[in-house]
């Protein structure tokens, strides 16, 4: 089942050759510093925000790292202290408003105030037809990966201000722009993100605080492995990509870290794909 529905929802691209692997040391080496600076990033105990976290930390922000269950922050705060990264972790369940006030709350005492929010937390409770999708499916979807990250922005950017400006970046996904079937409510929530992004970054840059997005591609985490751990839906995967293989989380990671620093000064309203070279826009 999940083998035909991405086959039939992806677009044929065929292109020759492969691209060698970059490390994250390579992607690390080449950012700005940001040092002095704090960033929050949600969901950030595995996967790309874990990623993003370490991006950042080696670049010299103090991060701030937040899951729902406490095993999970301490490991990655274990994890990121032994990089020599500069952390602080909390639990934090996004789609709480109590608990997005008690990240940022925290934050802010701890660490003196906020330059930087990844918001990267997601779900997917529903895979199948989207007719199939109820009420229950879509209130989830869209509270925890549209309005909270909405409703953190807007938690965070009196801090930024106060810091003389800011950078936002939300994690979105390639399904944002090529909607996969199996996936149809997340899809709609991934464009919806492409859409707050270009919305809130014109009305920002008055307080000098920047808003972007990233759009991975079919990435090595947890949260994809059905796709990714599945040979026959990689090798379909594999005939829309010029680069021949699955993303590392990390190569995420060091473009959000990009979008953060001054290298970035003049990107504002934008997103960036991170497919390995899948034609999913213009």
């Amino acid at each position: 089942m999940l083998r035909c529905f991405v086959s039939r929802c992806l677009l044929t691209n065929p292109v020759a050759g492969q691209t060698r692997k970059m490390s994250g040391g390579s992607l690390a080496g080449s950012q700005s510093s940001l040092a002095g600076k704090v960033a929050i990033v949600t969901a950030s105990t595995d996967g790309i925000g874990l990623a993003a976290a370490q991006a950042l930390g080696q670049r010299g922000a103090h991060v701030v790292v937040s899951s729902r269950r406490q095993s999970n922050v301490d490991k990655a705060v274990a994890l990121l202290q032994s990089e020599k990264i500069q952390v602080t972790g909390t639990t934090c369940n996004v789609g709480k408003s109590e608990d997005r006030e008690k990240l940022v709350n925290m934050t802010v005492e701890h660490c003196g105030g906020i330059d930087i929010l990844v918001s990267n937390a997601a779900v997917n409770p529903f895979f199948g037809n989207i007719m199939d999708s109820t009420a229950a499916v879509w209130d989830k979807i869209l509270d925890v990966n549209v309005k909270a990250a909405f409703l953190m922005t807007q938690l965070v950017v009196p801090h930024m201000e106060k810091r003389g400006g800011g950078s936002v970046v939300f994690v979105s996904s390639v399904a944002g722009y090529q909607p996969m079937q199996a996936l149809g409510p997340y899809s709609v929530s991934k464009t919806a993100l492409l859409g707050l992004t270009r919305a809130l970054a014109p009305e920002l840059a008055q307080s000098h605080i920047r808003v972007n997005c990233v759009a991975p591609g079919v990435i090595k985490t947890r949260f994809s492995q059905a796709l990714w751990q599945d040979e026959d839906i990689v090798d379909e995967f594999k005939k829309q990509l010029s680069i021949k293989r699955v993303g590392e989380p990390e190569e995420i990671g060091g473009v959000i870290a990009f979008l953060c620093s001054k290298d970035a000064s003049y990107i504002t309203g934008e997103t960036i794909t991170v497919t390995g070279g899948m034609s999913c826009r213009l």
